[in-house]
């Protein structure tokens, strides 16, 4: 096998993803029959140190890089309320009703339900599997069958990883995505206030100026644990935000502790009508070293239009990092 190719072995409740130079998987896909599906750990591209968190104390819910809506069909509350009792856990059977169905927070069996997870492309030099599953209602019904399809490569001789997300909601009858600061795709990096980071957006915006902001990728770099020895012990992950979603560019959470995640539902509440599916595109970046911004930006050309990447550049013609 060739040393910059990948395989995949599906054991149990997991498929490992592996480059054949290394030795440990380096990106697992965690797919447990009673519990929404996520990617951890998603290694640094040279294998040292993990990028991803699972269940940390500030946010213990979370779960590397996963998705989850906060408020599936609730009904339009005033902010007042969302703010007195979203975070209860004793809400009133009413205001719970009105708040609606909350995935981001709950990860396990009373929200989801596996339906299937498959290799796609077991070996070469890119590589791709999928998940299915059941959002489920209080009542144990179904509200969306969610598919997410990832496909792997490396990219510059295996000093980066990309990874892109095909996400696809089918809901079962028409359904609303309430309106609120977060929720989608979500990032959780090993952040230590201690250590630092940043995050920047395609716009320029950097950490907490990017909250709530449209933009066409957002970056995260911080020191990685694991990596204080060797001579670059920062690592990076970008989101990218395809053209083709709606509403794109999306506005982004980007939270106190460099959690990052595109969100439409920070807009206004949004509808998955039934047979009419929501898809959604996002490519992931993971290097080794400082964020790169003008590297991010070349690859989200690559990610927007693959076949205008190959063309040869005009002569005098340029585009700014920041620009649209």
């Amino acid at each position: 096998m060739k040393t910059n190719e990948f395989h995949v072995e599906h054991k149990g409740q997991q498929i490992a993803v592996f480059r054949n130079d290394l030795v440990e998987p380096i990106v697992t896909q965690d797919a447990k029959t009673d519990h929404r599906p996520f990617l951890h750990p998603i290694m640094a591209p040279d294998g040292i140190g993990e990028l991803t968190e699972y269940s940390p104390g500030h946010h213990p819910h979370q779960t590397g890089l996963y998705w989850g809506f906060t408020r599936v069909n609730g009904s339009a509350i005033g902010p007042d309320i969302i703010k007195k009792w979203f975070y209860k856990p004793d809400k009133p059977a009413d205001i719970q009703k009105q708040l609606g169905r909350d995935f981001f927070h709950h990860p396990g069996t009373d929200y989801w339900q596996r339906v299937s997870a498959d290799v796609l492309e077991a070996a070469g030099p890119e590589v791709s599997w999928q998940t299915v599953y059941n959002m489920l209602a209080a009542d144990g019904n179904t509200i969306i069958v969610e598919t997410q399809t990832w496909t792997m490569r490396d990219r510059d001789n295996g000093q980066k990883s990309i990874l892109d997300l095909e996400w696809k909601a089918e809901a079962k009858t028409d359904t609303a995505i309430g309106e609120f600061p977060y929720g989608g795709m979500f990032l959780r990096m090993p952040f230590r206030r201690e250590n630092g980071g940043r995050a920047l957006n395609s716009e320029g915006q950097a950490n907490q100026d990017a909250e709530g902001q449209r933009a066409r990728w957002v970056a995260v770099e911080m020191p990685i644990p694991g990596r204080s020895e060797i001579p670059e012990p920062l690592c990076s992950i970008a989101i990218m935000d395809h053209p083709s979603n709606s509403d794109h560019p999306t506005p982004w959470r980007v939270d106190g502790q460099f959690g990052i995640g595109p969100s439409r539902g920070i807009l206004s509440t949004w509808k998955i009508a039934n047979r009419a599916p929501a898809i959604f595109r996002h490519r992931i970046l993971v290097a080794c070293g400082a964020l790169d911004r003008a590297g991010i930006e070349q690859e989200w050309k690559k990610f927007k239009n693959p076949e205008e990447s190959l063309q040869p550049p005009v002569s005098g013609r340029s585009i700014p990092a920041g620009g649209r």
